[in-house]
């Protein structure tokens, strides 16, 4: 069975072309969306992927209420941490 190439929620590709090109040109990617991207690294392309995904990562903590997380080594489910020591 072959993947289908349609995005699962249409309506969401504006917006995450959008956050392509934000990306993009945060990371000195001039000019992305009319860029040939074969002549890109890979590097570079997968570059904006990382990128966006952190976006969308760090949107999704903040929208639930947990903030910037950082790792520290500690454990985020536990309300008290075996890791540290008293």
């Amino acid at each position: 069975m072959s993947r289908s190439k349609k995005p699962v929620n249409p309506a969401a590709q504006s917006g995450l072309d959008h956050l392509k090109e934000e990306t993009a040109a945060e990371l000195g990617l001039k000019d992305y969306k009319n860029t040939y991207k074969g002549a890109l690294t890979s590097a570079d392309n997968g570059r904006v992927g990382g990128q966006m995904v952190r976006k969308m990562i760090q949107s999704q903590e903040t929208q639930f209420g947990q903030g910037n997380t950082q790792a520290t080594g500690s454990t985020m489910t536990a309300k008290q941490d075996i890791n540290q020591q008293p």
